[in-house]
């Protein structure tokens, strides 16, 4: 097993700081981020079939916007013709729905359906 890395440490030795984690939000540097999460996360499983992310336990309906499919089904046709990885509309939704989740504050959220102003 590998030894994790100390970013502190890091930071510190190369004379800075760590200030918190850094992503791409958008544009060509974020689409080539979540291709690279879906390579890394998306495994075959061994019954055979579509590949998906095994932590994803839990199957809902999700009610979506005709153009916001259309979006979706735009993107992921993107990312297979870049080499991204087989990745489908939903499965991209899924993905996109997990890193605003872990990005957004409660306030933001509340705000979202006209709560906590």
């Amino acid at each position: 097993m590998k030894t994790p890395l100390d970013m502190d440490k890091i930071a510190k030795g190369l004379g800075g700081e760590r200030v918190g984690p850094v992503s791409a939000k958008g544009g060509y540097f974020g689409a080539m981020n979540l291709a690279a999460d879906i390579a890394a996360r998306f495994k075959t499983p061994q019954t055979g079939g579509r590949p998906t992310d095994p932590k994803w336990t839990e199957r809902r309906q999700l009610p979506l916007r005709r153009e916001t499919l259309q979006r979706l089904e735009k993107l992921s046709a993107q990312i297979r013709e870049r080499g991204g990885g087989e990745v489908h509309p939903m499965q991209l939704a899924a993905l996109l729905l997990e890193k605003a989740a872990e990005n957004v504050t409660d306030a933001e959220a509340l705000g979202l359906v006209g709560r906590g102003r």
